[in-house]
């Protein structure tokens, strides 16, 4: 816009005075960054309509009122790196590459004082690279990278500020400066493990490390901030803190096999370390636990999960101990015992070199079982929409269940298909494209998917309340019962040898007979169609009928209601229609007689009348 577009502009709208700079600096060719449309070019302003006339990234030719684009819109200076990356491509693209601190510099030295806030600098720079998968993992690079320079301060937040000094300060005196203004027994263990990489690479700062020695170890020893993990991890930097500095370290309270003395706090203790001092920890408890050191760590393989289970497994290998992996492997499998991360790294691991003779014998119809249980298992815990790993590669390596299967008969791949129907961890439609694969190699399969259908098809005909009755112990059995088992089982499995253990018996015994209970109702409540028993005449004996009779041999009346499959009241004389004595009157009209025999007993039953249950209650 030239000044006198602006200048008309501002007699129509004198409350844009005050914008009047930014509504000049609108010119042609200036780059923008607009709130909504994003970064785009100016290219003229059109003076018949008022508007100016903008290139938006998809949205070409884009008119937009200068007046509204006071407040929704940046005109960017020519040294912006948004814009200098259109006119100078090749410099801005050697930054990003090589020369990542500068183009941060370049980025402040727009900001007034040179400073602004973390958020901007990342919403810029992604911009400026242009992929956000290839942004996260540049700035993550890129991070380490301004931590060390001494041109720009690095927030410990992400809420903080990235600052452009107006004097280069080192990262060491940086650090040195914040370690003695903190108090934080935490903060001085970070800082101390940083400054212990610094002093690795520059062995000139070592004088200045001796007081960063004597807090860090009164920290350690006197701090009641520490967890357990964080206090191991403090000891360590101490430690080795000390080595650099040729102090002994024999004398430092706490000693480090102290730090792993409580045998059961070591699972949380691991899991809470950072990974990178995992196989660290597991030494340690090897030399703090010389007599028991390889049962402690099957038991922490056994509760392991992700790069923990690797470095654990590699640490028994590295001991000698591969047979008794997959020994180990074996009975958990066979006690139910094998847990959903250690079952997805062995399946994870079935085709590599280094885990082969350790895994490939566990890729069996069997391992398969194990990992529905546990998918089964998890999916009885999860209150959220958290997705289960185990359950996600099962569907996603699609080679995984023809090498499970591999060693199958017709009659194990139907067991374990009908298992995997009944699942709770997978949806119905994942469930079809796993069974699926189960079909392609055992055709057999499919009469599961049909009787299915068949048994769908074969409604069964409920009462509103007896199907609230059936929902309500669902409920109880998911969400309560089968839980408590599980916990039982867990519980009782910890005392010890399985053969021997009555408690561990009977709770897979009550195990068997939930499971069984949830999956009949699961399949009746998918066949359950709720009645109001309205829809019945009195021409024939129906599903809501009232039924008087006479009992030819004795001579006597009774009078039978027939109801839903659920519906049995003995001494009211309520029925199901699914029970042999409902089963043989449906469909017969007065005056026709019914043959029973039950247990060994004939009866010879005249209909007298029929009534509809509906019309009795809501007479009554």
């Amino acid at each position: 816009m030239n000044e006198e577009a602006v200048l008309e502009l501002i007699t129509r709208k004198p409350e844009l005075k005050p914008a009047q700079a930014k509504l000049e600096s609108m010119q042609p060719g200036s780059y923008c960054i607009h709130q909504s449309w994003g970064f785009g070019q100016i290219k003229k302003y059109d003076d018949a309509s008022a508007k100016l006339i903008i290139d938006f990234e998809g949205k070409e030719g884009h008119r937009m009122d200068p007046g509204f684009c006071v407040a929704t819109m940046q005109v960017l200076p020519p040294e912006h790196l948004l814009a200098r990356k259109e006119t100078e491509p090749e410099a801005i693209e050697a930054m990003v590459s090589k020369q990542q601190a500068d183009l941060v510099v370049e980025l402040l030295k727009q900001y007034p004082n040179g400073a602004t806030s973390a958020i901007e600098v990342e919403s810029i720079l992604t911009q400026v690279i242009g992929d956000v998968a290839k942004f996260k993992k540049w700035w993550t690079a890129t991070k380490k990278i301004l931590a060390k320079d001494p041109r720009i301060a690095v927030p410990p937040r992400k809420t903080g500020m990235y600052v452009l000094r107006e004097d280069p300060v080192s990262i060491e005196d940086e650090l040195l400066e914040e370690y003695a203004q903190t108090q934080s027994a935490k903060r001085r263990v970070a800082i101390s493990d940083k400054l212990l990489e610094i002093v690795q690479e520059k062995p000139e700062i070592k004088e200045q490390l001796a007081v960063v020695l004597h807090g860090l170890a009164t920290a350690v020893k006197e701090s009641n901030q520490l967890t357990p993990a964080e206090k191991l991890k403090g000891a360590w930097v101490r430690n080795d803190l000390a080595t650099i500095l040729e102090v002994d370290f024999t004398e430092f309270e706490p000693v480090l096999s102290d730090l792993v003395s409580d045998v059961k706090g070591l699972d949380l203790l691991l899991k809470e370390l950072a990974t990178n001092l995992q196989t660290r920890a597991l030494k340690l408890i090897k030399e703090a636990h010389p007599a028991d050191w390889k049962d402690i760590s099957f038991s922490l393989l056994k509760s392991s999960s992700g790069k923990f289970t690797t470095d654990t497994v590699n640490f028994l290998l590295e001991n000698g101990f591969e047979e008794d992996i997959l020994e180990t492997f074996e009975r958990w499998q066979t006690e139910q015992n094998l847990k959903e991360p250690v079952l997805l790294w062995i399946v994870k691991n079935r085709n590599s070199r280094k885990y082969g003779n350790l895994v490939r014998p566990m890729i069996s119809p069997r391992l398969l079982n194990a990992i529905f249980f546990a998918i089964d298992y998890e999916a009885l815990q999860i209150v959220t929409s958290r997705r289960i790993p185990l359950a996600d590669i099962l569907s996603e390596d699609k080679e995984l269940i023809p090498d499970l299967l591999a060693e199958a008969d017709s009659e194990t791949a139907r067991d374990l298909a009908n298992n995997l129907l009944l699942n709770q961890g997978f949806e119905e439609l994942t469930k079809k494209s796993l069974l699926a694969r189960f079909i392609k190699i055992f055709p057999a399969v499919q009469s599961l998917l049909e009787t299915g259908e068949e048994t769908r098809a074969t409604a069964l005909i409920v009462s509103r309340e007896s199907y609230d009755n059936a929902v309500a112990e669902y409920d109880d059995l998911v969400s309560k019962q089968i839980p408590e088992n599980s916990k039982a089982i867990g519980v009782a499995r910890e005392h010890g040898d399985l053969k021997e253990n009555s408690e561990y018996k009977m709770a897979k015994q009550d195990q068997g007979l939930l499971l069984a209970r949830r999956n009949k109702l699961e399949m009746d409540l998918q066949r359950s169609k709720i009645s109001d028993f309205s829809e019945i005449g009195t021409e024939n004996v129906g599903i809501g009928s009232i039924v008087k009779l006479l009992d030819e041999k004795s001579n006597r009346e009774i009078t039978y209601t027939i109801l839903g499959a659920w519906d049995s009241e003995p001494d009211a004389q309520i029925i199901s229609y699914k029970t042999p004595l409902g089963k043989a009157m449906l469909g017969k009209t007065p005056g026709e007689e019914v043959e029973l025999h039950i247990e060994g007993v004939d009866s010879m039953l005249k209909i007298i009348s029929i009534e509809r249950y509906v019309d009795v209650v809501a007479s009554s």
